[in-house]
């Protein structure tokens, strides 16, 4: 799998009606994840101190997109816990919140778009579009979006966040992956590297490893996955 062009062709279609199919399929996206739970995994590792640790626990998302976290088991250095994931998952959890007051969504109200190239992943063609924020806001990143060719769905994100939400969290890079699961893409791994106050960088991944809904027959297409 290679970059994208640094000089794209011409886009396979116009890229407004890339967004118009992406803006669709990312309002289903949405939709299909409040009112989900998920299991998760999230390992923590601070380089510069020789600590890491690992949280189970599950993830929530209310049917408004509010996110909250139960912890199920942790396994590691405590100040891994409570110093990097916790204040992590509460900037996660804060920013979110801000997201239900305030949009934070990928639409164009809130980013340019660029399509970049195409590619291949997972043996499915995918649109690669370069994203710019328009307001520099917490929840907002500039980096590249992933587009299935097919349906419009996301499949990767990557870039930098333009704003942090915690005066402990500096520099924030990350690359959220999903997977299709009956036509909607769910997430699969979430890598991110984050320049912590006091001790410097640290990488944080996320593995989601079983997602369910509330009410299954809710929306079309929401299984319980292992």
């Amino acid at each position: 799998m290679g970059l994208a062009s640094a000089e794209p062709s011409k886009p396979p279609i116009p890229e407004e009606e890339m967004v118009s199919k992406f803006l669709e399929a990312n309002q289903h996206q949405q939709t299909n994840l409040r009112g989900a739970t998920m299991e998760v995994d999230i390992d923590a590792s601070v380089p510069k101190l020789k600590k890491q640790g690992k949280l189970h626990a599950l993830k929530n998302i209310s049917k408004l997109g509010k996110i909250t976290y139960h912890a199920l088991s942790f396994i590691g250095e405590n100040m891994v816990k409570t110093e990097v994931i916790a204040r992590y998952l509460t900037a996660e959890v804060q920013a979110t919140q801000d997201g239900v007051n305030n949009d934070m969504s990928i639409t164009p109200e809130n980013y340019k778009f660029k399509y970049k190239g195409t590619e291949t992943l997972y043996g499915r063609d995918v649109y690669v579009m370069h994203v710019t924020p328009r307001h520099k806001k917490v929840g907002l990143f500039k980096g590249e979006l992933w587009l299935d060719a097919q349906t419009g769905m996301p499949v990767r994100e990557s870039g930098s966040f333009v704003k942090s939400p915690s005066i402990f969290l500096k520099k924030m890079q990350f690359v959220q992956m999903y997977e299709m699961q009956n036509g909607v893409s769910i997430p699969q791994r979430l890598e991110s590297k984050v320049e912590v106050r006091f001790f410097g960088p640290v990488e944080l991944n996320v593995n989601f490893l079983k997602f369910s809904k509330e009410d299954p027959d809710a929306v079309t297409g929401a299984t319980d996955q292992q």
